[in-house]
């Protein structure tokens, strides 16, 4: 996937977060499955909970969802749950989002026609962009 706006592209909506990993040790810690279950998709938790830090995977995708919920302007809620976007990876390792339905159909609204996302993390923090783009 090519990460640039495409030629002609009009940005629709930028967003970024940051989060210290800390804290999804600690709600992990606290609530565990219920925490994952409500946050995560069954892929996303499969492949964080693979790693041999899933702290900072499961850091960097909540990173993302918040980012992604700030380019609609919705935060996260009636409108966009957590559950409504999930972060999986392409075929050279870049970070992909897939939207539910609700989701494509808030993206069409806004009129954009795709998300872009960047992830990175080091081993306190996790940080995301996501920009809504229309080709």
């Amino acid at each position: 996937m090519n990460l640039s706006l495409p030629p002609g592209g009009v940005l629709v909506g930028l967003g970024c977060d940051l989060i210290d990993v800390q804290r999804i040790r600690d709600v992990l810690e606290r609530h565990g499955d219920r925490f994952l279950d409500r946050v995560f998709t069954a892929e996303e938790r499969a492949y964080c909970l693979g790693m041999a830090h899933p702290h900072k995977h499961l850091a960097a995708r909540w990173a993302a969802k918040e980012a992604i919920s700030k380019t609609f302007t919705t935060g996260i809620g009636a409108e966009l749950g957590w559950k409504s976007m999930s972060v999986y990876h392409g075929e050279r390792s870049e970070p992909l989002v897939r939207l539910d339905e609700k989701a494509t159909a808030l993206l069409a609204q806004v009129g954009a026609t795709h998300v872009i996302l960047s992830l990175s993390h080091t081993e306190t923090a996790a940080m995301a962009v996501a920009a809504l783009v229309r080709a």
